[in-house]
């Protein structure tokens, strides 16, 4: 009877030269398959050898995003962006120019027969607060005796959102006589309304309400329409909505420069109106 020799022969010694030749071929598994929360997908066998620092790798399917490899291309993209950027300030920072001293608060606004109040959206049906600030600012430059009449322009144009009638809701709320408010029920960006102010209601000076991140862009643009204009700026809070109000007029500024220069006719015109006329006589009497 021969001696069994634990490892060399018998049945042990075959699991143990079977595994002697499955490691080689698959010690790549274990260098590059990560554990159950890596979540990525192991290499098929015969592909290369992937090394540790593999261990998460994308699909070949997902974008990979490279820097140029000189320093010639990476310095254009950076004189890219740099001009971009200049070019994108350009606008906004020609109608801060153009507003220049036509800019200031309720207590500097001079007197005007008109105050145009620029729409700013609806919450519920009730003006949002920065469109209740801008109303807020005219109610007081109704009682100071600035102006006569105050000119709510906004959107209309669906059934169940109606701007200027919120607007004049909220201003005989503070105390604004009903027949001293003109409704502008297309004014759908700030070009068609001060387009429509000059057009349809007859408006040749006004005082302009708005944010003092808009209402530089407000005061060019109605003095491109042919209004002798005067902005007051409501200050608020620098939060969320004030940043993104910033950062919005960056991208509108490019469009009221073309505005301003092309001067395009409104999304609507229509008809003459003689709201602005008859209130100042009712207010004459």
């Amino acid at each position: 009877m021969g001696v069994l020799v634990r490892g060399k022969s018998g049945k042990a010694g075959e699991r143990r030269k079977a595994l002697g030749r499955w490691l080689p071929e698959h010690r790549w598994q274990a260098r590059s398959v990560p554990g159950p929360s890596a979540g990525s997908v192991p290499r098929q066998p015969g592909g290369p050898r992937l090394s540790t620092r593999s261990r998460r790798f994308r699909p070949a399917s997902w974008p990979v995003l490279r820097l140029p490899r000189t320093r010639r291309v990476r310095r254009r993209l950076v004189q890219g962006l740099m001009a971009a950027c200049v070019l994108a300030l350009i606008p906004a920072t020609w109608m801060r120019l153009e507003s220049g001293d036509r800019v200031g608060t309720t207590a500097e606004a001079p007197a005007r027969e008109v105050a145009v109040v620029f729409g700013a959206g609806l919450w519920k049906g009730r003006p949002t607060p920065y469109l209740a600030h801008r109303l807020d600012a005219a109610a007081e430059l109704y009682r100071t005796g600035k102006v006569k009449v105050v000119l709510v322009t906004g959107d209309n144009s669906r059934v169940e959102y109606d701007e200027p009638d919120a607007m004049r809701t909220y201003l005989t709320g503070l105390g604004v006589p009903d027949e001293r408010i003109v409704s502008d029920y297309a004014g759908f960006d700030s070009w068609d309304s001060c387009v429509r102010a000059k057009k349809i209601f007859g408006v040749d000076r006004a005082v302009l309400v708005s944010q003092g991140f808009h209402i530089h862009r407000a005061v060019t643009l109605c003095r491109s329409a042919g209004i002798d204009a005067y902005g007051v700026g409501v200050d608020e809070p620098r939060d969320t909505t004030w940043y993104y109000g910033g950062a919005r007029e960056l991208a509108a500024s490019g469009k009221a420069a073309l505005d301003a220069l092309l001067r395009p006719d409104p999304r609507f015109l229509g008809p003459e109106e003689q709201g602005v006329t008859e209130a100042l006589a009712t207010g004459a009497r």
